[in-house]
């Protein structure tokens, strides 16, 4: 048995009816040509031969003795594709709005935990003709990083299918240990691991006082830093969260991203926050929600090595205002470059202190309770929060993919809500396009496909911003030129 890190395992006792702790892809494919038949019993069949390379896939939970540390993944036996891939067909006319309402309905299911935590739902029945895959699995096993693994074993880069070498066989006649020695050995893991934790934890205590020390005494060190906004304003989504999701997804050039940032200086992960930031003002303001002070996103940060593709969560966090408070497009972009600055270097010094893994006695028993205490007594509805909305950007490939013949065209991503922050905006960007998947808590924003539209809006009076802040140095340039010629 392998045992799951802090950080993985948090994503279980997170868990609730409320929270689902799933991450999902909801990626839209044309297929074959000259394509006839189910798709599904098409991807069905590809898929079963390429299972296999995904490790995670053929885990499944096992508890520690009593319950005293965290659990382990141990080998699942045969796979029941009967649950692992689910198919759905829509009903006419089969848009767009009905595939993302179908997708808010799939992402609010848990998986079941007595089973490995992955499921692919193949949706057909679309109106122009193209099918789309629903693919879930559970935040403990699997952060984006590790995620490629998946990509890599379900897509390629022809419409031909590469070859996979098949399973190798597993050995049989390996002795299994008793349940008298599991119990030991599990024993012995849970003391070791307590132990080692607890001696981390002591050598680390100096080094982030002393940082922390440094950070807010930036007169003292030379460095002049601000340290960034520290409680966000009371939205909305700020609340505590039920059951049922909303779901939109939007694609916006990638290419024109890169020119406006091209143009003014800034970062694709800038012109994605003023892009955002631009779009919640809108949305808010038409409720008469709009705070004075700038809504503050969190925004995840990956510490995963390159190359790394371990299964687990390698990632860490910073927070940046989003210059809600700001109406003029140009002026949000680059007061979100100036405070993303900030929050980088604050990020930047606290990292490596991040927590990378955690014990504490018994917390499968007490963490799920005190989450499932925090949801029910609404303290979310009262509880100042530190960030308004969740935002990640993704770097995605540039090139075309291919499953099972079928071309990828679109790779939204679909995330996780939680009790105070109900919003999550997630990009992933692929062959020039950036794909928005916006996934919310139902009660706190029922007409998410509204802010999805101003997505598109805040980015257009962007880019009309920076032509009309150009027009002028043009003109100033020609005549500057035709007075040298006089």
């Amino acid at each position: 048995m392998k045992q799951l890190g802090g950080i993985d395992a948090s994503f279980l006792y997170m868990e609730s009816p409320e929270t689902p702790m799933h991450v999902a892809g909801f990626t839209l494919y044309d297929l074959p040509e000259a394509f006839e038949g189910s798709f599904y019993d098409h991807f069905r069949e590809f898929f079963a031969g390429r299972v296999h390379l995904i490790p995670i896939f053929h885990k499944k939970l096992a508890r520690t003795v009593f319950e005293l540390d965290h659990p382990g993944w141990v080998d699942a036996g045969e796979l029941d594709f009967d649950y692992h891939i689910q198919s759905a067909k829509l009903p006419a006319p089969g848009t767009f709005r009905e595939v993302e309402e179908l997708i808010a309905e799939l992402h609010a299911v848990p998986l079941d935990r007595k089973r490995p935590l992955w499921q692919f739902t193949v949706i057909e029945g679309l109106q122009n003709g193209q099918v789309a895959l629903y693919s879930k699995v559970h935040h403990a096993a699997i952060d984006g990083g590790a995620g490629m693994v998946i990509t890599q074993a379900l897509y390629d880069v022809t419409p031909v299918p590469r070859e996979v070498e098949p399973p190798k066989s597993k050995e049989t006649n390996q002795p299994k240990p008793s349940t008298t020695e599991r119990a030991i050995l599990g024993m012995h893991d849970m003391a070791t691991n307590v132990v080692r934790q607890q001696l981390n934890f002591m050598e680390a205590v100096p080094k982030t006082m002393g940082q922390i020390a440094e950070m807010l005494t930036p007169a003292a060190s030379g460095s002049g830093m601000q340290l960034p906004q520290m409680i966000a304003p009371k939205t909305p989504f700020n609340a505590t969260i039920g059951a049922k999701r909303s779901f939109a997804a939007r694609s916006l050039s990638l290419e024109d991203a890169k020119g406006v940032a091209k143009a003014t200086g800034t970062k694709i992960n800038d012109i994605v926050m003023a892009i955002c930031g631009g779009a919640l003002r809108r949305y808010l303001k038409d409720k008469n929600a709009l705070p004075d002070a700038p809504l503050i996103a969190f925004v995840p940060i990956s510490l995963r090595e390159a190359g790394n593709t371990d299964l687990n969560n390698q990632v860490f966090g910073m927070s940046c205002p989003l210059a809600t408070n700001y109406g003029d497009p140009l002026t949000r972009l680059q007061a979100i470059k100036k405070d993303s600055g900030t929050s980088k270097s604050v990020a930047g010094s606290m990292k490596n202190l991040a927590l990378k893994d955690f014990t504490l006695v018994g917390a499968p028993m007490l963490l799920p309770g005190l989450m499932q205490l925090y949801g029910k007594s609404g303290l979310a509805d009262i509880l100042p929060q530190a960030v308004n909305v969740t935002i990640s950007n993704t770097a995605g490939p540039p090139f075309p993919l291919y499953c099972a013949g079928a071309k990828v065209t679109a790779l939204y991503p679909v995330s996780i809500p939680v009790h105070g922050i109900g919003l999550n905006l997630t990009v992933q960007s692929y062959l020039g396009k950036l794909d928005f998947g916006l996934t919310g808590d139902h009660a706190a924003i029922p007409d998410i496909d509204v802010l999805a539209d101003y997505l598109e809006t805040s980015f257009e009076e962007l880019k009309s911003a920076i032509m009309t802040n150009e027009a002028p140095k043009k003109k100033a340039t020609k005549s500057s030129s035709k007075s040298a010629r006089n």
